[in-house]
């Protein structure tokens, strides 16, 4: 019974074998052979293979070769708080795959990543600020509105010209009185802020009066224009520590100006554009109103912070640790 079993056995392994040298089986089978054997693309073989490739090596040399280290957040004796900037790398894993995914004649395309800070504004407390990091080739306009109504929709539509966004810091009385000319400048896509209610000189008041000062306005942007307010500009450049900490309360950083347009005086437009020339360095703060000295002057401003190669914008943009990325190659 037994030998019986094995012969049987012993034939249909026979039939298999025989089964497996000819016919579309036998053919399957020999193709496969001659197929080499495919690469897991992932693993610790696959990161070995990796960790060999000449591209891969390449790739990880020019990242050395052009990393930027990050730049802290400081309090500094005159400007007080100034923010970080984000240093750069290559991203060596997606630049790899990439390049891998690509015609081998194809010349590498990187990709960027950016390097937060270890200190950030944040890190700081409850500090002012005069201007953004020195590093940063951003330049913020700062627009405080009170009054001035006829010179806002030519100042808008030289923004729009320009493609350039601002900060306009809104006294709360006045955001009340103006709530449609309010929602124009938001349409137009630019930072709405907070310039107190009253237009107080903030050292002067008491703890609780200033408390409602800046909350009262920050209320009200975000009842009439849906706004989380995030900055505060404190009327005529007038505070104390008492008020940096009311409005670090109010989850508010208190900012300043780096540079100011005196526009109240009436300047001269071109004397506005010669002291923005010979004045504006990268993180600079330019603080102006809606008056006839900035309305005419606004455009040469712009173009004269452009020629020095620099970026205008709102003030979160320019104190922002976020690096202005250079064009990939």
């Amino acid at each position: 019974m037994n030998g019986r079993k094995g012969a049987v056995l012993l034939a249909c392994f026979a039939t298999v074998v025989g089964i497996g040298q000819t016919g579309v089986v036998g053919e399957y089978i020999q193709e496969a052979r001659q197929q080499p054997a495919a690469v897991s693309t992932w693993g610790p073989k696959a990161n070995d293979l990796k960790q060999q490739d000449p591209l891969y090596k390449q790739i990880l040399e020019k990242r050395e070769q052009s990393r930027i280290q990050p730049v802290d957040a400081v309090l500094d004796r005159v400007w007080k708080a100034i923010p970080g900037y984000n240093g750069l790398e290559i991203d060596a894993e997606e630049t790899y795959k990439q390049a891998k995914a690509a015609r081998s004649s194809s010349p590498i395309t990187y990709v960027y990543r950016q390097i937060p800070p270890k200190v950030s504004l944040e890190d700081l407390g409850a500090e002012p600020i005069y201007r953004g990091n020195p590093n940063k080739p951003m330049v913020g306009l700062m627009i405080n509105v009170a009054w001035g109504n006829e010179f806002i929709v030519p100042m808008l539509d030289i923004l729009d010209e320009e493609k350039v966004k601002a900060t306009f810091f809104f006294d709360g009385s006045w955001l009340k009185k103006n709530p449609e000319l309010a929602k124009e400048i938001q349409k137009r896509g630019h930072e709405l802020e907070n310039h107190a209610y009253t237009h107080p000189n903030m050292s002067q008041l008491s703890e609780y009066r200033a408390s409602i000062e800046i909350s009262k306005t920050q209320k009200l942007l975000k009842e009439s224009l849906g706004v989380e307010n995030t900055w505060f500009a404190p009327p005529s450049g007038d505070f104390n520590q008492q008020t940096v900490k009311i409005a670090a309360g109010l989850g508010l950083k208190t900012v300043l100006w780096t540079l100011d347009t005196v526009d109240w005086r009436n300047p001269s437009p071109e004397s506005v554009v010669n002291k923005i020339s010979n004045k504006v360095q990268a993180g600079t703060l330019i603080l102006m109103h809606p008056t006839s000295s900035s309305s005419k002057s606004l455009q040469g401003m712009i173009r004269v912070i452009k020629k020095k190669g620099l970026v205008p914008g709102t003030v979160s943009q320019t104190l922002s640790p976020e690096r202005i990325i250079p064009p990939t190659s």
